[in-house]
């Protein structure tokens, strides 16, 4: 099964027109404090496409199934009405942790993505990391398998870099290429966007108003919550998160002088970049939900963007996006330095 394109904003993934702001659902099932109950997740997700979002991004990782199950049920009747995307190869449960990406795990793997989906194909079907003992072009190999047999409509990478982009769209075309990305977070700048575009891949970006602090999300770390990732990541740590909400007051600021709120400045910002980039925000609240898509046709100002440039960007932020533990996962490209507080 696939969906019937419809042309919006220009924006596009394996030729198939887009809402240039999707929607990441990890949070419906972990890594963001308490999560929702099903009956209100499949609500969101139904509201979600009645607001027009029409890219739904997920993953086996999240909730180690439970979001794939949760995506399975909300799209019921409307499968036609969103494209598809989920990822496979991060494992995190009992004996089986670390990344695997090898043929036959891909093999294994969609299968069980394709039954929690309740669905016989996936638009977009992402290896969530780079598994360093695989050669990438096997494992892109045996993902263009699957295309040819109709169980997948595209590939997709996760947090690669550029020279990977390049070996593994030498075997197949590579539909998306999903990284963090938001004015805090530019490692993309090094050379991902970039290759991207000289590649004709979908940039697609994760946590594009920075795990939500620039969308006024985020006062009170140590207030998160049990089963929120944020309060271990170096950034919403002490000193460091001191000196980071002064830049979020001044960046706050300047979406008040532009009429925006704080998230429509840093997706203004992120589509800004280029015509082959989309984002995708994720919440478990409706008002953020309305609130991400309701400018979505709202082109930053050249001048503002600059302001946002200066005022936030990987020298003038403290502390790295990740722990080092997880920085051996990454294989996007990343700055020789960062500049960080001590306590």
């Amino acid at each position: 099964m696939s969906i019937t394109p419809r042309p919006i904003n220009g924006r596009s993934i394996n030729g198939h027109a887009t809402n240039p702001i999707g929607l990441g659902c990890m949070s419906l099932s972990w890594a963001y404090g308490p999560r929702p109950t099903d009956a209100e997740a499949i609500a969101l997700l139904h509201r979600a496409i009645e607001l027009g979002y029409d890219h739904f991004d997920t993953a086996r990782l999240y909730g180690q199934g439970h979001n794939e199950t949760l995506v399975g049920e909300a799209l019921k009747g409307r499968r036609d009405k969103v494209f598809l995307a989920s990822k496979m190869g991060i494992f995190l449960s009992g004996e089986r942790r670390g990344v695997d990406c090898k043929p036959a795990t891909i093999r294994e793997q969609i299968e069980v993505s394709l039954r929690l989906l309740q669905t016989d194909h996936i638009d977009l079907y992402y290896m969530h990391r780079r598994d360093f003992t695989v050669p990438i072009e096997e494992s892109v190999g045996a993902m263009a398998d699957l295309i040819a047999e109709g169980k997948m409509g595209a590939i997709g990478l996760s947090e690669m870099s550029a020279d990977t982009l390049r070996r593994a769209a030498a075997v197949h075309p590579i539909a998306a290429m999903q990284t963090e990305y938001s004015p805090w977070t530019r490692q993309a700048d090094i050379a991902v966007i970039d290759a991207c575009r000289e590649l004709g891949t979908t940039f697609v970006a994760f946590s594009p108003v920075a795990r939500g602090a620039l969308a006024n999300g985020v006062d009170d770390v140590a207030a998160l919550g049990e089963g929120d990732l944020r309060p271990g990541m170096p950034r919403f740590q002490g000193a460091n998160w001191a000196h980071n909400r002064g830049l979020i007051a001044r960046f706050n600021a300047l979406a008040a002088g532009a009429g925006v709120t704080p998230a429509q400045l840093s997706l203004g910002w992120v589509l800004a970049r280029g015509e082959h980039v989309v984002a995708i925000p994720g919440t478990k609240n409706v008002a953020h939900l309305e609130e991400n898509i309701a400018r979505r046709d709202w082109a930053i100002p050249p001048a503002l963007a600059a302001e946002v440039d200066a005022l936030i960007n990987h020298q003038t932020v403290a502390g790295h996006r990740y722990a080092k533990m997880m920085l051996s996962t990454i294989d996007t490209e990343d700055f020789a330095e960062f500049f960080e507080l001590a306590d």
